[in-house]
């Protein structure tokens, strides 16, 4: 493969790295002061702004309890950022899986969530009931025809696009939409990858439809649980997505299938080059003209949630000849991050900046106490690709 030198690859490597929510810090929102942080999702708007979403954790650092969706804005690529803000708080529950996808045709900005009520869990851990009902997890959206000023109250889409029975005729209980982010389509369908299934719309946002992942044959795969959609240049969709716990087993992969929202998938399967340990990753078009460059990042350990690891594809994600570790940029000691003893890894989300680096959310676990009580943080890295390359020729493959 020959690589086209251009602006994105002529200039200089350079990496820079902020603690941008600080969980357990000072910064507080409506009289809370967040424990911790997490489940990011980052876009770029058509203004060129940046959001970027998470999960602000009101007293500990688990999956349940009082977890409110909140935000911050960037006008300058990253450069500052505004102060936390709330997209949508009220009661008690959960709110959570932030999953954001802008229109470019109107500059409306979606962002889908999931929610539950206070009191109950995936596992039914702590004291909480477990989730074994329909209606105990549902499908929400808010949107923002402001550039992410204001949002609308959200709204219950779990009708449209939660289906109510599995595969196998068990009830769909658990759910989750993400997270991260959705995409547009070059003929302007918005989809949102979601549990087994795409979210998408055909008419911008007016209304929402659900496919599963089906195969040719007619099968349903609900292989995989929290996943990301990327279009291919060819049109298709690649889905590229965390497995649930048997078929992780199984090989300790992402897995990946390939199809269309208007017909069918292909066997969802592992990918043997992206290591994973049974979490969240994220994917970016970076771009379709020659070179096309996907962009993926993830914990490339099957292990831990560590050693982030950005990888780059020059064949629409059939192989990963280029990838760099996060690490070899180390984060600073901020002592927001309590001291030295923390460790990068987990849940992250990526948005191509408009000075042509990659920016990405990327959680923290600050080691500060066991279980529940460590306070978790997200921080925002930006690369370009020179620094992804590493010295390295695109089209030639660097050693894992």
């Amino acid at each position: 493969m020959t690589a086209v030198a251009g602006p994105a690859t002529a200039a200089a490597p350079a990496h820079s790295e902020r603690l941008l929510f600080d969980g357990g810090g000072s910064e507080s929102l409506n009289g809370i002061t967040y424990h911790s942080f997490r489940i990011p999702s980052l876009v770029r708007t058509k203004a060129d702004t940046l959001l970027a979403f998470v999960e602000g954790r009101a007293s500990s650092n688990r999956d349940w309890g009082n977890i409110n969706l909140l935000y911050k804005r960037s006008t300058d690529n990253g450069a500052t950022w505004s102060s936390l803000r709330e997209v949508v708080g009220a009661g008690l529950g959960t709110w959570g899986n932030p999953t954001a996808v802008v229109d470019q045709s109107n500059g409306k900005i979606w962002l889908f969530m999931s929610w539950n009520p206070a009191g109950y869990s995936i596992s039914g851990a702590d004291g909480t009931t477990k989730i074994t009902a329909w209606e105990h997890r549902k499908v929400y959206v808010s949107s923002s025809v402001d550039d992410g000023l204001t949002w609308s109250d959200p709204v219950d889409m779990s009708a449209a696009v939660k289906p109510r029975t599995m595969a196998n005729g068990a009830v769909w209980a658990w759910d989750a939409v993400g997270p991260g982010v959705g995409i547009q389509l070059t003929n302007g369908w918005l989809v949102i990858p979601a549990q087994h299934r795409n979210i998408y719309s055909d008419d911008h946002g007016a209304t929402w439809k659900v496919q599963r992942l089906t195969t040719a044959s007619g099968a349903i795969q609900e292989a995989t649980s929290e996943g990301t959609v990327l279009q291919l240049t060819d049109g298709r969709l690649m889905r590229n997505d965390r497995a649930v716990s048997d078929a992780w087993e199984t090989g300790k992969r992402r897995w990946v299938a390939r199809g269309s929202i208007t017909s069918s998938y292909s066997a969802l399967a592992p990918d043997s080059t992206l290591l994973d340990p049974a979490c969240q990753g994220s994917i970016l078009r970076y771009n379709l003209d020659s070179p096309t460059r996907i962009v993926f990042l993830n914990s490339a350990s099957t292990v831990a949630r560590t050693k982030m690891n950005v990888r780059i594809s020059y064949d629409e994600g059939q192989t990963w000849p280029i990838h760099r570790f996060l690490s070899d940029a180390p984060l600073p000691d901020w002592a927001g991050l309590g001291g030295g003893n923390w460790a990068e890894g987990g849940y992250s989300s990526m948005a191509k900046t408009a000075d042509y680096f990659v920016g990405a959310l990327v959680e923290v676990d600050e080691h500060s106490g066991d279980g529940g009580t460590s306070h978790l943080s997200v921080v925002f890295r930006k690369f370009n690709l020179p620094w992804i390359l590493n010295g390295a020729t695109e089209g030639t493959t660097v050693a894992a």
